[in-house]
Parts: structure tokens; sequence; C-alpha cells
């Protein structure tokens, strides 16, 4: 299992396995499992409480995480005569809204572990705590289902609950269908093994050293976005991760930005006809495939950046609570960015018109 409970955007949902046979079940430790909230930065730097609960029964329990200025997350929770505190400084980037912090623990093996991620960028920040205590199953469920029992800031997009240790990281961006131009033509991604062979426009035929694949809730920074054809040389729909990134060329681009070609966040094409949000999913698989110089695929016909993980291999403590911690040492690449413009917005949506046109 992962995903169990979540919260945002108008839903709220829990696992019907986990929280279906009342309050009984619901009054157990759970040992291991990860809290993610994503929520965006105050504008005006002050401080945030992202998400915060406090109970009586059976014992005296609380859980708060709280956004302070600077940039640092503080963790505070209590069960009983236990009080467990940590702080995770991270230098706040003026130029990202929306960051993500994952909290895991596995309370037998005393492990315990917080991140915080910038989805727009590759920045990731993980740091170790003391061992936490576990959390009761109903404390989940509260938190989930119970709002008006809940404090939670307006700027936290959602939060989700999980029974395992949640990898952070280089993330996987493609739906699992994704057609992926391979040696015997397109395939879907999810079907790429090591091994494989893919066809790219620079550097031609190119071997797969690995796939990610990972279910994560479809809220916030992993809603899915279906790119429509045939805007942007698309020869079908396509849908990916928001911050899936397409490297588009052309006259335009040469016309408009003096480049042969750009990058363009999926998100910054969402415009009701190019590209639109994918409503009323609740979980989404998404897929990537790591390449040796970090070449971009070529999926129905449009160019979308592949796995990127600049010079993790050196990092063996961060590598190992990613997604890639089972690739052979031989087989981790570093890369190196292509140096393209990255398209805001405005400019993403300057281009699809004047495309469209």
């Amino acid at each position: 299992m992962s995903w169990i409970a979540l919260s945002g955007q108008g839903k709220s949902w829990v696992c019907p396995r986990v929280f279906g046979g009342g309050i009984e079940q619901r009054d157990r430790l759970m040992a291991r499992g990860s809290i993610m909230i994503e929520t965006r930065l105050s504008p005006e730097g002050r401080p945030q409480t992202l998400l915060s609960y406090e109970r009586a029964h059976p014992w005296i329990g609380a859980i708060s995480f709280r956004a302070v200025p600077g940039g640092g997350i503080v963790l505070v929770m209590t069960q009983g005569d236990e009080v467990f505190h940590t702080v995770l400084q991270n230098q706040q980037d003026a130029r990202t809204d929306v960051i993500r912090v994952t909290f895991s623990w596995d309370s037998e093996a005393r492990f315990g572990q917080i991140s915080v991620e910038r989805p727009e960028s590759d920045t990731v920040i993980v740091e170790t705590t003391p061992a936490p205590p576990p959390l009761l199953v109903e404390d989940i469920f509260t938190l989930a289902r119970r709002p008006q029992l809940v404090e939670l800031d307006p700027d936290v997009i959602f939060f989700a609950v999980s029974d395992e240790i949640e990898a952070v990281g280089p993330m996987p961006s493609l739906a699992a269908q994704v057609p992926v131009m391979t040696s015997t033509g397109y395939r879907p991604v999810s079907e790429l093994r090591c091994g494989d062979t893919v066809h790219t426009y620079q550097s031609g035929l190119v071997p797969v050293l690995h796939r990610v694949s990972r279910v994560v809730p479809a809220l916030g920074s992993f809603q899915p976005v279906r790119l429509c054809a045939p805007y942007l040389g698309l020869t079908r729909d396509l849908v990916v991760a928001p911050h899936q990134r397409l490297v588009i060329g052309g006259s335009e681009v040469e016309y408009i930005f003096g480049r042969e070609a750009v990058l363009v966040p999926a998100l910054s094409l969402v415009n009701g006809f190019t590209a639109v949000y994918e409503e009323g999913l609740q979980m989404v698989e998404y897929h990537q495939l790591l390449l040796p110089g970090h070449e971009p695929l070529i999926a129905s016909g449009a160019e979308m950046e592949s796995l990127y993980v600049g010079r993790l291999r050196r990092q063996a403590k961060q590598l190992s609570q990613t997604l890639l911690a089972d690739v052979p040492r031989n087989l981790m690449p570093e890369h190196a960015r292509c140096g393209l413009k990255v398209l805001g917005p405005f400019e993403a949506i300057t281009l699809a018109e004047a495309r469209a046109a």
C-alpha cells in the first residue's frame, strides 16, 4: 500500500481498507509512514501554521508543522509524555512560490527524515531527525476528514499521508500511456526497460538506463496536465505532470526569443486549448526514463525532457532516499543542463498562440 489519506483542492479521502473498520480499527499506532504537505510560501514572509492538530484522548497528543520566516520548517509531535521536536533550516528562495515538505518516520527502526523540495526546480534539502514517535491511525483520519479540528494555513495546497517511506528527489512526470519513439516505433513509456533504446533528434538511438515510476496524489504540483493535439506538433494528446518540460524550437522561437529552442513547463501552457488540467483523478501514476546524457525524448511528435539527475551519483546518502536508489552505480550517469531558456507562463502562452495562428 502507499497513500492512505489526502485533503486539498476540494477533496477529502481516506483509504477504506485502513479506515473502514470504525474507531476500534483506527485506535492503533502507525509506526511507519510519511506526511507530505505542499504549500505556497507567504509573500509577506509571515509565519505559517501549515498543519496542526491536538487531542486529549486516549492520551495527550499533538502534531504541528510550521514555516518560519527565512525558510525554516519546524515540526513538533507529542505522544503522552514524549515530545519530539525538529527544525529543518533551508534558505528561502524569493523566486520560489511553492514548496513540498515531506516528513517520514519509522519508529521501530528509530528513523526520521524531513525534506523540502521545490517542484519547479531540482532543489531538495533532506535532513535526518531524532527518532520520532508513532502516530495514531485515528489522528490521520481526523487530519483528513475532520477539518473543524485541524488548523491549516490558507496557503496549503494539499496534504497527503502514506504508510511508506516516500522517496524525494528526481520525480517521474509522464503518464503510463505516453508513447515514446523507440527503435521499433512508438511504445508506452510504462513498458520500457533498461536496455531498450529510444530515438532522439540530437543523438539518434540511446539506451534506457532505468525507468522510474511512482503513484502520487493528483493534486498540486502532481495534478496531471493534458497537452492537446495538434498544438506544439503533437500527433495525439499527452498527459504529463505540470513541471514536465517540453523542448520547443522553430521559426517562431527564433523570432520571438532569438534562440534555436526553449524549454516550456506544461503548467505554463494551460490556457484552455493548448493544455488543460485533468480533473476528477484521485491518484496518478507517472513514469520517466533515465538516459545517458539527459537527451530529450520524442513523445507523440514532441520533444520532452528526460529525467535529470545532475551529480546525484556523488551524493550517496541523498541518492539512497530517491527512486534511483537501486540503480547500479555503473549505470548512474552525471548530467549537465542543456542551457536552454525556461519560459515563464506569459512567454509560453505567447509562443503557443503564435504557433496556433
